[in-house]
């Protein structure tokens, strides 16, 4: 008889393990339900992201660059996390951005992002970079990664090589000197088509002048995303 009972209490045990281990279908969650170091939310995913999934071998090699460039990032490159680049891609490709202008080359690191979006949208990327060595090192990067032919970059101060710009802008992201940010606004805007997107990387280190200028002018809608990375919609006139 005990033997019985302690069977069936050992069944018991068994089966409410089963029923608290986490799966897809969503369920009560585990000590499993962690993935790839974040906690699960309330849905049926995780909320960690996943690594992109190339569609094909030429994206595949792209994306291997980006991931060599972000896990060997050299000081003083200051380039946007994976999740920025991944928006940047995003934003470009659902626009089907022609035309993307960058304010900060750096390595190339997010110029690479915006042409896994332009080699499909048959767009181009116009970026500037005040530095010679980080313009260097993008030149190199861009041709590694194969997207070279989409890219003319600009060196010396944006503040005055942005004014040799005349065709529409889709994308213009601004990932400069901070305090600059107002003045390529004032002079770029212009040239940003009805339905394109100003994209401004550490927002909040812009000061209340760039804060001002996206916010409250009736022509722009604009919303923060945590990582503080800023979206502005030149919004279509009526």
């Amino acid at each position: 008889m005990l033997k019985k009972i302690v069977l069936v209490i050992l069944a018991t045990v068994l089966l409410l393990a089963v029923i608290q281990t986490p799966d897809l279908s969503g369920g009560q969650q585990g000590p499993q339900s962690r993935g790839f170091g974040g906690r699960r939310g309330p849905g049926r995913f995780p909320t960690q992201e996943q690594p992109p999934v190339p569609a094909n071998e030429q994206e595949k090699k792209i994306l291997s660059v980006l991931e060599d460039l972000n896990a060997n990032q050299s000081r003083g490159m200051m380039n946007v996390p994976p999740t920025d680049g991944r928006l940047l891609r995003l934003f470009t490709e659902a626009t089907g951005a022609k035309h993307v202008v960058e304010i900060g080359t750096s390595n190339g690191y997010s110029g690479i992002w915006f042409c896994l979006a332009l080699r499909t949208t048959g767009g181009k990327l116009t970026t500037h970079e005040i530095d010679e060595y980080r313009a260097s090192l993008a030149r190199k990067n861009f041709k590694r990664a194969g997207v070279d032919k989409l890219v003319t970059l600009v060196e010396g101060d944006a503040h005055e090589t942005v004014t040799n710009l005349k065709e529409p802008i889709d994308v213009l992201f601004l990932d400069a000197d901070k305090e600059g940010y107002i003045d390529y606004l004032n002079k770029l805007l212009p040239l940003v088509r009805p339905g394109g997107l100003i994209l401004a990387h550490n927002v909040d280190s812009t000061g209340q002048d760039f804060i001002n200028a996206i916010t409250t002018n009736p022509s722009l809608e604009t919303v923060f995303q945590v990582q503080g990375l800023s979206v502005t919609l030149k919004k279509r006139q009526m």
